[in-house]
């Protein structure tokens, strides 16, 4: 799936970055893996810390209070962050619980997608019940659906 979007965006000469809390990085590394991913893949925003969410994606700290680091809200302005601060014409955000205990009254498996990209700002939660290394790789393999089908409809529109 990472092969599909690194080509989608390549075709319609558009960028990607990600922002990444519970997958630290996976999801960059996924498309990095796909040859000419450099056409495509700006960088990403390794955000795990609570307090990075605000100083590097630029998450604003009343959503954080009021809302903590596993929200749909937290996931948006990560995705919006991260596509100011990289350039990009498309981000993706990822934030959630792997586990192996709640946090914060979330359980395990909780994940939030956060998409920001051409007239759109969207998220989407995600209950995954697997174990912490199946919960991050799903996360991604979401993450990347969920942009690919963003992306064809984006490419539908215009």
């Amino acid at each position: 799936m990472a092969g599909d979007v690194v080509a989608a965006l390549r075709g319609r000469r558009e960028t990607l970055g990600w922002c990444e809390s519970l997958t630290a990085g996976l999801a960059a590394a996924t498309v990095a893996e796909i040859p000419g991913a450099s056409a495509v893949l700006r960088g990403g925003l390794v955000v795990y810390a609570t307090d990075l969410k605000e100083s590097l994606a630029g998450v604003p700290a009343g959503v954080l209070a009021d809302h903590g680091p596993v929200a749909k809200e937290t996931a948006l302005h990560m995705a919006r962050g991260c596509a100011e601060k990289l350039g990009v014409t498309w981000a993706v955000a990822l934030t959630g619980v792997a586990g192996p205990q709640p946090q914060d009254g979330h359980p395990v498996g909780e994940v939030w997608l956060g998409y920001y990209g051409p007239g759109l700002w969207t998220a989407r939660r995600h209950d995954l019940a697997r174990d912490r290394a199946a919960i991050r790789e799903e996360s991604v393999r979401l993450a990347l659906d969920g942009l690919l089908r963003l992306v064809h409809s984006a490419a539908k529109s215009t």
